[in-house]
């Protein structure tokens, strides 16, 4: 199912992608065109919402289809290029995350793209990785050695790491894991404020929740896109209690959407 976006206002797009990991396929001709904003990508374990990621990312190749970047194909971007561009928090990656880095440093890795190997940080870098801290809410740790850290608090950082780069697309996958509400609720607010200020966010979110306050959601199940659009649009409510066996209802709460299981 393709977005109505024109190709010259999406930032990414997604044409017809089939991938395989060995198995069954993973992608089922997959289309999609991502647009400023937030978009939200969610369904049920195994639907392929990860894969997805990764291929918008440029970290997977697809048997068929394409990922383009503001019309061009994906591929044909340099890496550099792509990694000014492309933002990527991966998933697991703050419970993984370890060694006797600072903070600091963890996060001016996202500075890489800009920089290079052995160029040293200016104002501009270092202004940016303290922005990215300060919305992240790590500034005041950023002494402190990764290790050092909860897997909350990694997480965090691993975000800001993300925000440095200040690219214009940011693939998050799954990045409120480890975090407790009031920081789970900080980073829907992050995303909200980044979405308006024109950087194309695309998350993948189990906490539906959370998910429902985003500006689009994409429901993919089973590796197919089985509807996309606004949260309150009944088809992508409906699709959504569908894909998950009726486990669940989508209300509205003191205004805001929420998922409700189905006890």
């Amino acid at each position: 199912m393709m977005s109505s976006a024109t190709t010259s206002s999406c930032a990414l797009r997604a044409e017809a992608l089939e991938i395989s990991l060995g198995g069954p396929p993973v992608l089922r001709g997959v289309s999609l065109a991502l647009t400023p904003g937030w978009t939200a990508v969610v369904g049920p374990n195994g639907g392929g919402k990860s894969t997805l990621l990764r291929v918008l990312a440029g970290l997977l190749t697809p048997q068929s289809g394409q990922v383009l970047l503001d019309g061009r194909a994906l591929v044909e971007h340099s890496a550099r290029e792509r990694g000014r561009r492309i933002a990527w928090l991966a998933q697991h990656e703050a419970g993984e995350a370890h060694g006797e880095l600072t903070v600091r440093d963890v996060v001016q890795l996202g500075r890489l793209p800009h920089l290079g190997l052995f160029a040293a940080p200016g104002p501009r870098d270092d202004m940016a990785v303290d922005a990215a801290m300060v919305a992240t809410e790590c500034s005041d740790w950023q002494c402190r050695r990764l290790h050092e850290l909860s897997g909350g608090e990694r997480q965090r950082v691993l975000l800001a790491r993300a925000l440095a780069v200040e690219a214009s697309v940011l693939l998050l996958d799954e990045p409120t894991t480890h975090l407790d509400p009031p920081h789970q609720v900080a980073v829907v607010r992050l995303l909200q404020r980044l979405a308006a200020a024109g950087t194309t966010v695309v998350s993948v979110l189990h906490d539906l929740p959370l998910a429902l306050q985003a500006d689009r959601l994409v429901v993919l199940h089973q590796g197919r896109v089985r509807a996309e659009g606004p949260a309150r649009a009944p088809e992508v409510q409906a699709a959504l209690v569908q894909v998950f066996g009726g486990a669940l209802s989508i209300k509205e709460i003191d205004g805001r959407l929420t998922a409700v299981p189905c006890l």
